[in-house]
């Protein structure tokens, strides 16, 4: 469903290019899954970046993914002072463990950001109705059509719980790059929709499976 969603948003040359994939082991949390993708997005960015990056760059992603724990660093090609790190946790309720990531940033001040991902507004260029959890429904799982308040009358749930750190060490650009990476990284707005249109394809993909299953 990832891989999806960031094809559908690869564009004008951009896209995600796959360096290495295999698994890996961690003496504290067990087997996983190592990743490493260069993401090329320089459309994404601002006009007030696009003036001083080069016309071909790229972010290196690298993912250690432990489920139900995952860790996500971002590297810039160009900029070796930056950086982004992602701890994920994932939990079978509403989001209402708050202390989840205590032993981890007990001594850092958080703003604490929650997704729905059926009723946060998303822009209009991103928007597609086909793809709206308030609209579309799964005639095999019932599943879809999210409502308000959904989040306390479905079952099963899951919440995913994330803590980002951002660092960006250069003198002048410190405070601006790092306001606009917390913007776009962990708002409502990116995540909204990508978890949205993670549910839409898993449950497209259900279904076409359930078909191909019944037609053997």
């Amino acid at each position: 469903m990832i891989s999806k969603h960031s094809h559908e948003q690869s564009d004008r040359g951009e896209g995600v290019e796959v360096v290495q994939n295999e698994p890996f082991e961690d003496p504290h949390h067990g087997n996983g899954q190592f990743t490493e993708k260069r993401v090329y997005l320089n459309s994404k960015l601002p006009s007030w970046a696009r003036a001083v990056v080069p016309k071909i760059f790229y972010v290196t992603e690298k993912a250690w993914n432990y489920y139900p724990y995952t860790i996500t660093e971002y590297t810039c090609s160009f900029l070796p002072k930056f950086s982004i790190h992602i701890e994920t946790k994932y939990e079978d309720n509403k989001g209402s463990n708050d202390r989840i990531f205590d032993n981890e940033a007990k001594d850092l001040e958080r703003e604490v950001c929650f997704i729905d991902i059926a009723c946060d507004e998303i822009p209009e260029r991103y928007y597609k109705e086909s793809e709206d959890p308030k609209h579309f429904k799964s005639e095999k799982t019932g599943r879809g059509q999210l409502r308000e308040g959904w989040r306390d009358s479905h079952q099963p749930i899951m919440c995913s719980y994330k803590l980002v750190t951002v660092k960006f060490e250069v003198w002048g650009l410190q405070t601006r790059v790092e306001q606009f990476v917390h913007k776009v990284s962990d708002q409502k707005r990116f995540l909204s929709l990508g978890q949205g249109h993670c549910l839409y394809w898993q449950v497209r993909v259900h279904d076409v499976q359930t078909v191909g299953a019944s037609n053997r």
